[in-house]
């Protein structure tokens, strides 16, 4: 993006904020726009299991939590939480649920992750039909066509990715799990977020990809090859400042594939 990707953060600030759960409020917030999504949407979790119209679990005490708001009408669009190691004394690979679904690969002697300074990304959801009726279909549009992103849940996982980096770096976290839905990982791909697949494809509320990646490499890549969304994920470095010693390897072949290009 070179020096005018200045304005990228900018534009995205206009349209969204990312909030860090703090008050009691917030979090309730963050439990309701999960049910709405986990229970009503596409139904995951048991209607019945949530009477108060809430989607909570044991892991959630254990968590960091954030909301993506959109900025014009405050309404949450979207949340995520991040399990942090421990949360769970006494089971398996730090009491994380990727450690229940893939035991073998996360805690066997191969293991890539130190556990613990591993946490889990959760509950990441975006409700379509709050966007829907709070923002429009066009919400977001002129940010997303700037820089080349299609479709509303690419530019608006972003700002869920952000509070990621941003949980992460507060709770001192060098890596990060996950159990995505291919589709999701699709997505993230198209936006120059690649991740590490921790073994084989699992059936767990449909097909996921248990993953994981070290924060210094992912947003080492990322910068290297999409400036822009580097920009928006870190905050310009505010949330993570880039390990330069990583960014000048990976950006060595990305610079000589263009060459070649050219």
């Amino acid at each position: 993006m070179g020096s005018g990707s200045s304005s990228v953060l900018d534009s995205y600030d206009s349209c969204f904020e990312v909030a860090p759960v703090e008050t009691a409020e917030q979090l309730t917030a963050a439990f309701r726009l999960r049910y709405q999504v986990y229970c009503v949407e596409n139904q995951f979790e048991n209607y019945e299991g949530s009477p108060t119209g809430l989607e909570i679990d044991a892991y959630d005490q254990h968590s960091l939590h954030s909301l993506l708001l959109h900025r014009t009408s405050r309404e949450p669009l979207g949340t995520v939480r991040l399990i942090l190691p421990g949360a769970c004394p006494g089971a398996k690979a730090a009491g994380l649920p990727v450690g229940e679904i893939c035991p073998r690969e996360f805690i066997g002697k191969k293991s890539p992750l130190p556990l613990e300074r591993t946490a889990e990304i959760s509950r990441f959801a975006i409700s379509k039909r709050i966007c829907c009726r709070t923002v429009g279909r066009n919400a977001g549009a002129p940010f997303a066509a700037s820089h080349g992103i299609t479709g509303r849940i690419p530019y608006l996982s972003l700002g869920l990715m952000q509070a990621v980096i941003g949980m992460a770096a507060r709770a001192e976290i060098t890596h990060l799990c996950a159990v995505m839905e291919p589709s999701l990982l699709r997505i993230l791909a198209r936006l120059g977020i690649h991740v590490t697949p921790l073994g084989p494809m699992v059936v767990w509320h449909g097909q996921r990809q248990p993953c994981y990646s070290d924060i210094d490499r992912l947003l080492a890549r990322i910068w290297a090859e999409r400036r822009d969304v580097w920009q928006v994920l870190t905050r310009d470095g505010m949330l993570w400042p880039l390990n330069t010693d990583i960014t000048a390897r990976h950006r060595e072949p990305f610079v000589q594939r263009l060459t070649s290009i050219s």
